[in-house]
């Protein structure tokens, strides 16, 4: 990638946080749900997902609802520079950049690798599956490790045409917007 493309992606990330400020999240509860079935994803099996901060589209009713349907939820734990799991059993703490994350014990990074679907949080989507995060690559390095489908969940104008990226960049199966619902990748 070129000092340009990287540069690209800062001014991306700069626009897409402001564009955030202010804006009400969408809960994402019921776009989840339908994730699950879009996906086949049923009772008893493993669902990753994680507990949405203030400035990102999902919420803790989300999380609540895969929980409900049945589903055995992981939630990340930044350890270091990368990411491990727990299970979530409805009790949260608050760890590494002030995330709320679960209390439980830890499984290993590799525990992404049993969920029957993946559900992540993303800055922009484009059309290929490129995945724009916040910069500090902990889903990328987890990601590799992924079974299931991986889907980001954005904003319905999160998701563009085409984003920048760089050979590190894990790309995502779908897409997930209030608007849209679930949309696979690549467009063709």
């Amino acid at each position: 990638m070129t000092s340009g493309e990287r540069d690209r992606k800062a001014t991306l990330r700069t626009r897409l946080r402001a564009g955030r400020r202010g804006a009400v999240m969408p809960q994402m509860v019921d776009e989840v749900l339908s994730a699950v079935v879009n996906f086949g994803v049923s009772a008893g099996e493993t669902v990753c997902a994680y507990v949405a901060s203030v400035a990102e589209p999902g919420s803790l009713a989300m999380v609540e609802a895969l929980r409900s349907h049945g589903l055995r939820v992981l939630l990340p734990v930044v350890v270091g520079d990368g990411l491990d799991w727990a299970g979530f059993d409805g009790r949260l703490r608050v760890g590494a950049f002030g995330l709320r994350e679960p209390v439980g014990p830890l499984l290993g990074a590799e525990a992404v690798g049993s969920a029957a679907l993946v559900l992540v949080p993303a800055l922009a989507v484009d059309h290929s599956g490129v995945r724009l995060g916040k910069g500090g690559g902990y889903y990328d390095r987890a990601l590799g490790l992924a079974a299931g489908p991986v889907v980001a969940v954005v904003r319905d104008e999160e998701f563009v045409p085409s984003l920048p990226a760089e050979p590190h960049d894990v790309r995502v199966d779908a897409v997930l917007t209030p608007g849209r619902g679930v949309v696979r990748l690549p467009l063709r």
